[in-house]
This record gives structure tokens, C-alpha cells and sequence, in this order.
């Protein structure tokens, strides 16, 4: 049994009959079991070295790359009552379509002639304008032919003082030679005292005119100024007719575009997708939404959210892999070749503020050079994405998962334009080398 001597008598041994030596005997499934766990243990060293791609996953949902493509709700400019309906949910509406039509509640606005009024009023005003601009037209004529009458006044005035100047100056004149000679005693009292009367007179005339002169001028002045008074108020009265009709036309201008909002439009083509106010006689406030339509979007995108450590290895024209919600997928983060279900996608926008606690913000737009995404995709739907990165080994990214190390990312290209700059400093060093 030691197998010491030379001579062999195990095949003499009766094994299927002595229960000891079929006890020691291996089981055959220990066997089986030892071979399953070692090839096991070889694929799965095997697997250890094969090229996994490292990704940074993410969750999201389906939306428009252009905000205007977005679901958008229709608000109500003004308060109101909903009078009638004009679609229903889930009809296609085009541009500027009616979606309902409102009645008024405010009973400043019940007149069915109001526009009619505002108008009349406006009318009167600019009546009111033309007369008081007719009345400072008047009034300016009045002060230019006041001035003009002033200065042909003062011109009579001063020729009138200049004469009376010269008759005094001769008067006067007269005046001393005959007070010389009537104190010589050559001529009488009478004629002395004749003389001196005619002095005196000449002295007064000549007084007066300068009276005149100074009246007249104060005289035109007056009525000038008072002229000039009445323009000013009527300049005054004209101003504020003015400012009353800009407001009357305001609120003209508003109350027609007011009536035009009794009438929610659609702002653009789309499909109603909810009615958000109910039925007929509904009372809806100011800016109250009404209804939401979901524009023709040609520009899907995939708003996805990943966390705050993984942005910095996110740069704009990354390859991402994506898997919608509904849509039959296999996917293998690692090796996306194999995957099946999910499509391509490329990073277009990085948000530069963190959209929720801890996370940000990624809009990924279809990969042109992949699959196209299904059309039956609806917005909102719900998305899975990994952001593709470096090809490493199996184990390298199991210890880095388990270290929790962060993922290495792609080297960036050089710049072409740096690239050439040195691909010319080296063909410079070399000529200078040749030349020495």
C-alpha cells in the first residue's frame, strides 16, 4: 500500500469490494468541481487584463437643445373669464392659432364701446390743441406788433424831445440876453416878464416830452409783458393738453391691445399636450397659465446629471453612450462595442453652476457618426449615460473602484499651431548645426 517494495498488488486488489478503499477514493464531483473553479479562475484572469474603457455615469432626461423647443406653458396677459374653447389635448396647433377665448371682469372694461370714447375724447383734445396753438400763434403776432408800435412810438417821442430841446436852448438863450438888458434898463418889465414866460413854457414842454417819452415806453411795455403773460399761459394750458392727449392715446393704444388678448394665441406650432385651466366660465387671474404645448422639437438633447468630482474630466465633444427609458438595451459600460440597445451621443453644453446639490448639468446632442436616436422618443423621458473616457485594464479599474481613485481621462491634443512652432524651432536648430 506504501508502494515500497518493487512488486505492485494494487491491481490484484478486489477495490469494489473492500468499503475502506472505496471511502479513500476521490469523489468524482469534487473532481468536476476543482476543474469548473480552476477554469473559472483562468477566464477570470483572463478577464483581469482585457481593455475595459473607463465612463462617468449618469441619469437624466430627454429635452430640447434650443430653450424656444422646450415644453412651454401659455399664460393669460389679462384676468378673465374662459368663454369657449377652441382646441382640445393633443391637437396639432400652428403658430398664432386661437387656443380660447375670454370674456371681461373688470367693470371698468364693460363698455362694448369704450374704443369708440378713448377715440371721441382723443378727437376733442386734439381740437383743444389746434385752438390754444391758434391762440399762442395770435398772441405772438400781438407782442412782435406791440414791439414794432413801441418803437415807432419812442422814434415820435424822441423827435418830439429833440424839437422841444431845441426851443428850450432858444428860449433860454433869448431868456439871458433879455435879463441883461432889462437890468441895464434898455428894455421894460413888461417885455422882460413876456420873455420869461415864453422861457418858462419852453422849459415845461421840453419836461413833458421827456415825460412822454418815458410813458410811452412804459406804457408799450406793460401791454407787452402782459402779452407775453397770456402767451405763457396759454403755452402752459397747450403742454398740458398735450400730456393729456399722450395719455388718452395710451390708454387707446392699451384698450386695443387689450382687446386683442381676449383671444390666447399660440405662441408657436406644436401639440396642446395639457389643458391647465377646466371648463367653461372658469375665472383665470393675471399671467395664469392656460394650457402647454410641446413645440415641433428637431433638436433633442439629453439633459444629464453627474456629479461634482466627475465635471473637471468632462470636456465639450466627449463620446457618451446612452440608454433610454422603454427602449430594450444591453448594455457594458466597459466595453461599448458589445453593448446593444443604447446610442450614441456627444457632450455639447457643461453647465458652469451646479443644477442640484452636488450635481451639474450635461446637454448631450445625438452622435452624427452613430446610429440616429428613435423617433418615438418623447420629452422627458427618462435616460441612463456614460460619459466615455480612457481604455484601461480590468484590474486597473476594479482597484481604482475600490480605492475610489478618480478615472484618468484622454491626453489632450496639442495644438497644431504649436506643433508647427516646434517643428520649426527644431528645423532652425538643425540648420544651425549644419551651418557650424
Amino acid at each position: 500500500m506504501l508502494k515500497i517494495s518493487p512488486g505492485d498488488i494494487e491491481h490484484d486488489m478486489p477495490h469494489d469490494r473492500l468499503y475502506s478503499l472505496k471511502a479513500l477514493k476521490t469523489p468524482t464531483a469534487g473532481k468536476t468541481l476543482a476543474r469548473w473553479l480552476a477554469g473559472m479562475g483562468i477566464v477570470f484572469m483572463i478577464i483581469l487584463f482585457l481593455p475595459w474603457q473607463q465612463n462617468i455615469r449618469g441619469r437624466g432626461t430627454l429635452t430640447a437643445l434650443s430653450p424656444a423647443n422646450r415644453p412651454q406653458t401659455v399664460e393669460s396677459a389679462i384676468p378673465g373669464r374662459i368663454q369657449r374653447w377652441h382646441v382640445r389635448e393633443g391637437q396639432y396647433v400652428n403658430r398664432g392659432d386661437t387656443i380660447l377665448t375670454l370674456s371681461e371682469i373688470k367693470e371698468k372694461y364693460f363698455d362694448p364701446e369704450l374704443l369708440t370714447r378713448l377715440k371721441e375724447q382723443v378727437d376733442a383734445k386734439d381740437n383743444s390743441q389746434k385752438s390754444k396753438d391758434l391762440k399762442a400763434q395770435a398772441l405772438r403776432r400781438q407782442i412782435v406788433a406791440l414791439r414794432e408800435e413801441l418803437k415807432v412810438k419812442l422814434e415820435q417821442a424822441t423827435a418830439k424831445l429833440e424839437a422841444e430841446k431845441v426851443r428850450f436852448g432858444y428860449a433860454e438863450n433869448q431868456f439871458q440876453r433879455n435879463k441883461t438888458l432889462y437890468t441895464e434898463g434898455n428894455i421894460t418889465l413888461t417885455k422882460f416878464q413876456d420873455i420869461e414866460y415864453k422861457f418858462q413854457s419852453s422849459k415845461a414842454d421840453f419836461l413833458n416830452a421827456q415825460i412822454e417819452l418815458d410813458r410811452v415806453d412804459a406804457e408799450y411795455q406793460d401791454k407787452i409783458s402782459k402779452a407775453e403773460s397770456d402767451l405763457n399761459n396759454t403755452l402752459a394750458e397747450l403742454y398740458e393738453t398735450q400730456a393729456d392727449i399722450a395719455k388718452l392715446r395710451n390708454e387707446y393704444s392699451n384698450m386695443t391691445i387689450r382687446n386683442q388678448q381676449y383671444q390666447v394665441i399660440a405662441p408657436q406650432s406644436g401639440i396642446v399636450v395639457k389643458a391647465l385651466k377646466a371648463g367653461i366660465g372658469e375665472t383665470i387671474k393675471e399671467n395664469d397659465a392656460v394650457a402647454t404645448i410641446m413645440p415641433e422639437a428637431q433638436d433633442l438633447a439629453v439633459a444629464m446629471f453627474v456629479k461634482a468630482m466627475d465635471v473637471p474630466l468632462i470636456a465639450k465633444g466627449r463620446k457618451v453612450r446612452i440608454q433610454f427609458d422603454g427602449w430594450p438595451a444591453l448594455q457594458f459600460s466597459g466595453w461599448p462595442n458589445v453593448s446593444v440597445g443604447t446610442f450614441g451621443g456627444v457632450v455639447e453644453v457643461i453647465d458652469f453652476v451646479n443644477s442640484k446639490p452636488g450635481e451639474f448639468r450635461v446637454l448631450v446632442v445625438p452622435d452624427k457618426e452613430d446610429e440616429p436616436w428613435p423617433k418615438q422618443l418623447r420629452m422627458g423621458s427618462g435616460t441612463k449615460g456614460w460619459v466615455m473616457l480612457n481604455n484601461v485594464q480590468v484590474w486597473f479599474e476594479i482597484w481604482r473602484q475600490l480605492n475610489g481613485f478618480p478615472a484618468s481621462i484622454y491626453e489632450e491634443p496639442e495644438d497644431p499651431m504649436v506643433e508647427t512652432k516646434k517643428e520649426k524651432t527644431s528645423n532652425e536648430s538643425a540648420d544651425g548645426e549644419d551651418s557650424k
